[in-house]
């Protein structure tokens, strides 16, 4: 079976009249859990970004807290876990400065965990990723946001500096 493409299915979509629309809305979203959550995003928080952000830093906030610390395996396991879930939420937003926000979080949550990433090449090589994903993010944006963001940047640059040595 060939599958439409994105024209043809916007098209029809526009053809739709609106109960219609609901009831196929509704089926998407009882399909798959990401496209319930993308629906959200797009129904209820797309129009406050700000509000956004705010309720994803405090999820992370609460994600960090409960991770287990008593092994570093599951040390990491939370991380990646974290990072999954984190870049779920960047790819419904799609905005650049979201992503770097969120991301710039992420770093400093993890760095207040005082972990000695010297001794722990996966945690280093996480953190060092989602910095780089923060760096890609930069080019991306306008010039005069990239101060906004210099400062809590350049702390997490020297962070991963202090371990660079190792690697």
């Amino acid at each position: 079976m060939k599958i439409a493409s994105i024209s043809e299915i916007k098209k029809e979509i526009g053809q739709l009249p609106t109960a219609e629309l609901v009831i196929l809305l509704s089926a998407l979203a009882k399909y798959n859990k990401e496209n319930k959550e993308l629906l959200n995003y797009l129904l209820f928080e797309a129009d406050f970004e700000s509000n956004y952000i705010q309720k994803i830093k405090e999820d992370l906030d609460v994600q960090f807290q409960e991770i287990n610390k008593s092994n570093i395996r599951f040390i990491k396991k939370g991380l990646q876990k974290i990072v999954r879930e984190l870049k779920k939420n960047i790819k419904y937003s799609g905005k650049k400065e979201t992503e770097i926000e969120l991301l710039i979080h992420f770093c400093k949550n993890m760095m207040s965990l005082k972990i000695r990433l010297d001794r722990f090449p996966v945690l280093y090589n996480l953190l060092n990723r989602q910095f780089t994903n923060i760096e890609k993010s930069l080019l991306k944006i306008d010039e005069d946001l990239h101060a906004d963001y210099r400062e809590e940047i350049e702390i997490i640059e020297n962070y991963l500096a202090s371990f660079t040595e190792n690697y």
